[in-house]
């Protein structure tokens, strides 16, 4: 009968970390997805470029990843990596604006929500800005504004076309009438882009919202999104709250706004590069 007794060791014999706590050594090797409500092992999750196995969920990827994915070989040459916010309204919530930027920017390893870089897609070379939306939400503030308007005055310097991929809650409110300036900002640049003639796909992830949707995400010459993100300006309860009805499923999802003709394309991560890279050859042409 000895064989089937198993010896359980005294709880209190069991090393306890220095503040006291134990830990599961389990801890943060699963993520529950959020549409199939499956619990997958994150290693697969990760080599599966953060989509789910089980129901192609689009998990959220951050900027380097995004870089990675859709340039050759991952290679690419960042500018502006040191341009940071001056906090010009010295503005204080909760904490201070200049804590929340430090906290960002140890978390995550940049200065700012946006990465610009140059790179090739399929052999073409191209200058493209990624929202990280780990940074503040990805949020819009002057140095995103800045570094996205250089890399459009790099553009029409050497003639090359331009993407932006965008995860973003919209502009940085902690920047108020600053941040928003940048929707202009941008906007206007975009423009002289267009009068010269030069390509610029826009491709909207999970979240893109705010001032990021109201401006330039979507004034790509192609408005390409992932399957299933969230894309307006206004979140779906704000709008529900304000005009009191029941808004029809899937509202706001990048299907939906397919459907009611609000974007060119829905494309899976996986076929984005070479989908961008057919559309920047057609409209080269």
């Amino acid at each position: 009968m000895s064989w089937f007794r198993r010896d359980i060791p005294d709880r209190e014999k069991l090393p306890r970390p220095e503040n006291g706590e134990r830990k599961v050594k389990t801890e943060g090797l699963w993520q529950k997805c959020d549409k199939c409500r499956q619990i997958i092992w994150k290693k697969e999750l990760e080599t599966n470029w953060n989509i789910c196995p089980k129901c192609t969920n689009h998990f959220r990827i951050d900027a380097p990843t995004r870089l990675r994915l859709l340039l050759d070989g991952g290679e690419f040459q960042e500018f502006d990596h040191g341009l940071v916010s001056s906090d010009p309204l010295a503005f204080v919530d909760s904490k201070p604006y200049t804590e929340r930027l430090k906290a960002a920017q140890a978390e995550t390893g940049l200065c700012d929500a946006v990465i610009a870089a140059e790179g090739n897609i399929d052999g073409l070379p191209v200058e493209i800005c990624v929202h990280d939306p780990r940074f503040i939400g990805g949020s819009l503030g002057a140095v995103v504004g800045e570094k996205i308007a250089r890399a459009i005055e790099r553009c029409l310097a050497t003639r090359k076309p331009l993407v932006i991929v965008s995860a973003s809650g919209g502009a940085r409110m902690q920047e108020g009438a600053v941040s928003l300036m940048q929707m202009a900002k941008i906007s206007s640049a975009l423009m002289r882009l267009d009068e010269a003639r030069l390509p610029y796909i826009s491709i909207l992830t999970d979240p893109t919202t705010g001032g990021v949707t109201a401006s330039y995400a979507m004034l790509g010459d192609l408005n390409i999104a992932e399957p299933g993100a969230l894309i307006g300006f206004a979140g779906p309860r704000v709008i529900e709250q304000t005009i009191r009805q029941k808004l029809p499923e899937g509202f706001q999802r990048s299907e939906f706004l397919l459907q009611h003709g609000m974007l060119d394309a829905v494309v899976p991560r996986l076929e984005m590069k070479a989908f961008v890279s057919q559309a920047l050859r057609f409209l080269a042409a």
